[in-house]
């Protein structure tokens, strides 16, 4: 095999990845500014200017012993990205690659499929085994640092002159049009690697900030309060439009529709993916002021409750984790028929229940709370999270390759989810019930965020917040006050009268709280969503 220069080697590497690795750039690209005069020659020009620039990058980087190994590494991650931009359209953000990373085995498990196999093969397998192969043509230092900054120089022209010649143009990309970049591969995914670094490595230990200490239970001294037994369920990926208790013309609710619950039909969420969304929404900050770090070195809500002394709190886990809301209280993962007695093709949400009357029973003198975390909706085989009694809805797309099937099928899929779920949180109110001549008992629903299904090209969910539809924002969410005291100290009524109002899960963290009649200084009134539904105002 011949010898290559490793700056001529960095432009072929840089060329092909514009070519095949950017179907999903160039397809947003098109989409924005059609291939119509001009435009041509505006598109052509953002090709040279993607080439200029991973030249750039990877020649700033190279030398005799980091070229290979960082152009293999591109290549390999870069298949895996094409891969899911193509298919799903996500974005490949530092907040996808903290979902990815804390994504379990059986949920990455959904996402395989022939065709990702084909990518990696194709984009990341042979290209770096031709880069292994390959010899390179290593110049003495002087020489080979003078062809070093040559190459910079000429790719940095290129960028230059390319942005000046088309100046009104990019004006209008980068100012207008800056979720276009997002698409870019690799360099996307390589800044936010770094975005993902910074914002998650810590100095030192991790010391968790202590918030909440002054937490007491309010106590009346003309009676005797009953405990108070709340069951918190965090739903996964459940849309509000995918509710028939919304107005859904399908009927997802059947048996929800039956009970007296408070719905809230404009409900949104924190972030769009898991690993953003529940750990802020237990978080005593808001969607503006959460990140990752102040999520893991702060006490959250389930904390609080805790410092009363006079609160226990069980997370039962159906999903990949508690994200570390749970790290500090007790936690059963119900992923496996270790724990979970209800399991088929996968274990199955209402598993969940089985045995918590003895956990209730155990503690049967404190107040206590139980969050149960959903498989719920997660995708992309939604046809894997419900049993066949709940696939009422068909046809139905029995595959993670959710391109490959029409739009129906991908829906009706993902209704029959819900569907399951409706009947998951209808036995939960039921378990309930009995419980409400000892304890005060409620129920809340929340999901952590929504799903896109197909609309405008876009499947899944974890899109950057501000450029994310509404589809993967707008959550399902409802409350179930159980018969007895707890319906003295709220006026149910007076809360359906303003249900429809906006919320978010910035409000659950003072919600909660409320729930528990906790005086604490951490609380604010106006967050709290019963505030003004309580009797004694």
């Amino acid at each position: 095999m011949k010898f290559i220069s490793q700056y001529k080697l960095i432009l072929l590497v840089a060329i092909f990845f514009a070519t095949f690795y950017n179907l999903s750039f160039f397809t947003n690209v098109i989409s924005t500014y059609e291939p119509v005069g001009q435009n041509i020659l505006y598109i052509c020009s953002l090709a040279i200017v993607l080439v200029s620039f991973t030249v750039f990058l990877f020649t700033l980087l190279s030398s005799k012993y980091t070229t290979k190994p960082l152009l293999i590494i591109a290549l390999m991650v870069s298949s895996f990205t094409a891969y899911f931009m193509d298919t799903y359209r996500v974005v490949i953000d530092d907040e996808m690659i903290r979902n990815s990373l804390q994504t379990n085995l059986s949920e990455s498990s959904d996402l395989f499929s022939l065709q990702l196999v084909l990518y990696v093969l194709v984009l990341g397998v042979l290209p770096s085994y031709f880069i292994y192969k390959i010899k390179i043509d290593y110049r003495p230092f002087k020489k080979e640092l003078f062809f070093k900054i040559g190459t910079l120089l000429i790719s940095l022209s290129f960028i230059v002159i390319t942005i000046l010649v088309f100046s009104k143009f990019y004006t209008s990309f980068f100012r207008e049009h800056k979720p276009l970049r997002y698409h870019v591969n690799p360099i996307y995914w390589i800044y936010s690697t770094g975005n993902y670094i910074s914002k998650t490595m810590n100095n030192g230990p991790i010391v968790v900030k202590q918030i909440g200490l002054d937490a007491k239970i309010q106590k009346t001294t003309d009676e005797v309060d009953k405990k108070e037994l709340i069951i918190m369920v965090v739903g996964e990926a459940t849309r509000a439009d995918r509710f028939s208790l919304n107005g859904y013309k399908k009927e997802t609710n059947p048996l929800l529709k039956k009970e007296d619950i408070i719905n809230f039909p404009n409900f949104y969420s924190c972030g769009t993916s898991t690993a953003q969304s529940v750990p802020c929404m237990f978080s005593i900050y808001n969607r503006d002021t959460y990140d990752y770090k102040k999520g893991i070195t702060t006490q959250n809500v389930v904390d609080v409750l805790i410092n009363t002394k006079e609160v226990k709190v069980l997370w039962r886990d159906n999903n990949s984790s508690s994200k570390g809301v749970a790290d500090r209280v007790d936690y059963e993962d119900y992923r496996t028929n270790k724990n979970n007695t209800i399991c088929d093709d996968e274990c199955r949400d209402e598993g969940m229940l089985v045995g918590l009357d003895n956990y209730i029973q155990k503690n049967k003198d404190k107040d206590i709370l139980i969050v149960l975390h959903q498989m719920g909706n997660h995708g992309p085989a939604y046809y894997k999270r419900y049993p066949k009694a709940y696939e009422k809805f068909t046809p139905v797309c029995e595959t993670n390759q959710l391109e490959q099937c029409t739009q129906e099928e991908v829906s009706n899929a993902y209704d029959n989810a819900v569907l399951y779920s409706d009947y998951f949180l209808s036995k939960t109110i039921n378990f309930l019930k009995p419980y409400s001549k000892d304890y005060e008992t409620a129920m809340v629903y929340m999901s952590d965020h929504g799903e896109s299904l197909g609309e405008n090209g876009l499947y899944l969910h974890g899109m950057p917040y501000f450029m994310a539809p509404d589809e993967q924002k707008h959550v399902a969410s409802f409350m179930w006050f159980g018969e007895g005291d707890i319906k003295e100290d709220i006026d149910v009524e007076k809360l359906k009268s303003y249900s429809d109002k906006k919320f978010s899960q910035d409000n659950l963290f003072h919600t909660l709280l409320s729930f528990f009649e906790v005086e604490t200084d951490v609380y604010k009134k106006e967050m709290d969503i019963l505030n003004d539904a309580k009797k004694s105002h």
